[in-house]
């Protein structure tokens, strides 16, 4: 409702925002489920639809990650052509792309896996429907899909890390040519949030996904898995506004036109 608010890096953080409900949506009731009530039961699709939208959703938020990292390259080190270079339709395009890149990519994984036949046991060592954990419940060989989700993994990870890296590597070195110190903490403030956004994330998600084969404990896994969809969601509301000075505003100035509609 604010028009201080209408401006690129919050319509990227409203997509943030969406993804990061879809994800704790999908994986987090039924965890709740399962410790609470011990329902620790789930159909065959159910664990198909639960993983397939999680990790759709998990790959759109590392490259909509580095798209926000590309965003503020662009404010500080391009702040003059910014508004010019950042239209509506751009930052649209950067959206969508996002998603598509994270549907095919994770739509030919789970169609293969979907396509073999699953026996043996029919326990998941897991809170939620992981890809490591079904794999194991299939019957037949699996390397090229280890070896796919591993490439998946790489392509989306290493390749969003990589675009985060370069974009702040030349914010540093044009915010270090500001000549006062003012000037210099108040660049690099536009961008602590999304920083410690990017290596919670980031860093979970390399220690779950890229690795060997059995690279890592399942407990270990489970833990790190906890900090994405319940830790970071739950966190990164309180990174963005309680911090930021422009969202503080406009909340109060939306509180004082609520308690003016209200006189006593």
């Amino acid at each position: 409702m604010d028009q201080r608010l209408k401006t690129p890096m919050y319509y990227f953080l409203k997509n943030l925002s969406w993804l990061e409900i879809i994800i704790t949506t999908t994986v987090t009731p039924k965890m709740l489920s399962l410790l609470i009530l011990e329902d620790n039961t789930m159909s065959f699709f159910s664990c198909a639809l639960q993983g397939y939208i999680y990790f759709v959703a998990g790959s759109s938020e590392v490259l909509l990650l580095a798209a926000m990292s590309v965003d503020r390259y662009m404010a500080i080190c391009n702040p003059l052509r910014y508004t010019s270079i950042m239209r509506t339709q751009v930052c649209q395009l950067m959206v969508v792309s996002c998603w598509l890149c994270s549907f095919f990519s994770i739509t030919i994984s789970m169609v293969l896996k979907a396509g073999l036949p699953f026996c043996g046991s029919n326990v998941i060592d897991h809170f939620f429907c992981d890809s490591g954990p079904l794999l194991e419940m299939i019957c037949a060989d699996i390397h090229f899909l280890q070896a796919l989700d591993l490439a998946v993994s790489c392509c989306n990870l290493l390749s969003s890390v990589s675009v985060t890296a370069v974009s702040y590597i030349c914010i540093i070195v044009t915010v270090m040519r500001i000549p006062s110190a003012k000037g210099r903490k108040k660049a690099f403030s536009t961008c602590s949030s999304h920083i410690t956004v990017t290596s919670l994330y980031y860093g979970s998600s390399m220690f779950i996904y890229i690795k060997p084969a059995g690279g890592s404990s399942m407990d270990f896994n489970k833990m790190a898995t906890v900090l994405n969809t319940v830790v970071t969601p739950l966190l990164n509301p309180i990174i963005y506004t309680f911090r930021n000075k422009v969202v503080k505003e406009a909340v109060k100035d939306v509180i004082g036109k609520v308690q003016a509609g209200f006189p006593k």
